[in-house]
């Protein structure tokens, strides 16, 4: 609010200024515009403009000094607006039944693995703080706000999170709750969760409702859709159909990858950025470096422009050829002679004398 105020004080005090300087102006309007008194027509809104840039440099000024500056690194640039990721993972003994990848020789943990791996490599994990739930018969957090990406791949690869359950069957919403509560205080839309499970035994109710800090979830089912393996006496395929309904539910996306990785697309879209246009991208910083360069090439070429298109009057000594024009129409020479007219009418030549 202190911005805008200094911003709307620099337009008040520049319109001070545009009246004393058209006062001044008024005094020496013959001299500054010729007999008309008057400037080209495109000048007369020029001192509200002035006033508008001088506005908005002051606005983009201040907004730039007061933002947090934009960090620059390798993989690319971030702004200092948190971030972050959570990872809801089912690590239910089902996880562990080889029926995954291209050629079914991978356990559902490893297809798993290699899947957020890809993931990791493709959003710039700097960006993001991570955090990870493991689900199976209940949920418990693993790491909170990490910024350690090695950490976390450590975490999905060896770490055997399953024996920190009882046996029971897998309640994936329990890992949703959990990662709401988590969620809950941090900024709106700040925030994308993503769910890797089989889909098996997942429960039909008991959906959580998203906080407003979640932007955005992706589900992720691993494991064969169609042949299913055998345990604890009953066949466990990844059910398709609960994954898709759960991702619907959470107003997200689902992807099988079981065979496919994430695509792009759909890393893209986590963010919403791939949905918004160009105009909607622009942060207060960029709207700020817009009014800054505007508003100063504005101020810089106005005085360039005033100079040479101000006035249509141009003072000083025509060029011969007007002269001689004029002197045909009026009848007077100025090259060494003059003319002259009797009271009658009758026109007399006399000769200059040099």
């Amino acid at each position: 609010m202190v911005i805008e105020i200094s911003a709307i004080g620099a337009v008040l005090l520049a319109l001070l200024g545009e009246v004393l300087h058209a006062r001044r102006c008024g005094r020496i309007a013959r001299l500054a515009f010729g007999p008309r008194m008057r400037p080209a027509p495109w000048v007369r809104g020029m001192p509200l403009l002035r006033a508008a840039a001088f506005g908005a440099v002051t606005w983009g000024l201040l907004t730039l000094i007061h933002e947090e500056p934009r960090i620059h690194t390798l993989e690319g640039s971030a702004n200092n607006r948190p971030r972050h990721l959570i990872l809801v993972l089912d690590v239910s003994p089902s996880m562990r039944l080889k029926d995954a990848g291209l050629e079914g020789k991978q356990t559902r943990k490893q297809r798993a693995r290699d899947v957020l791996d890809s993931l990791f490599a493709r959003i710039m994990i700097n960006r993001y703080k991570v955090s990870v739930i493991a689900t199976y018969n209940g949920a418990k957090p693993v790491v909170i706000d990490t910024t350690d990406a090695e950490g976390v791949r450590n975490i999905l690869t060896d770490l055997p999170m399953e024996y920190a359950f009882r046996v029971g069957k897998t309640k994936l919403f329990d890992g949703i709750k959990a990662a709401c509560l988590t969620a809950k205080a941090w900024e709106a839309r700040s925030t994308v969760l993503v769910v890797v499970s089989d889909g098996d035994t997942v429960p039909s109710t008991g959906m959580p409702k998203l906080p407003p800090s979640i932007e955005s979830v992706l589900v992720v089912g691993v494991g064969d859709p169609l042949a299913g393996k055998f345990i604890d006496g009953r066949q466990s395929r990844q059910d398709v159909s609960t994954l898709r309904q759960i991702a619907a539910r959470l107003g997200g996306e689902f992807h099988n990858s079981n065979k496919k990785h994430i695509a792009t697309a759909t890393i893209r879209g986590l963010s919403n950025e791939a949905g918004k246009s160009k105009l909607e991208k622009l942060t207060r910083r960029e709207y700020a470096l817009i009014c800054l360069v505007a508003g100063a090439a504005f101020l810089a070429i106005l005085p360039i422009l005033l100079h040479y298109f101000g006035t249509l009057w141009r003072p000083g000594a025509r060029p011969i050829t007007q002269l001689a024009a004029n002197a045909s129409h009026t009848g007077e020479y100025d090259a060494g002679k003059s003319v002259t007219k009797s009271g009658t009418g009758v026109g007399h030549e006399r000769t200059a004398a040099r």
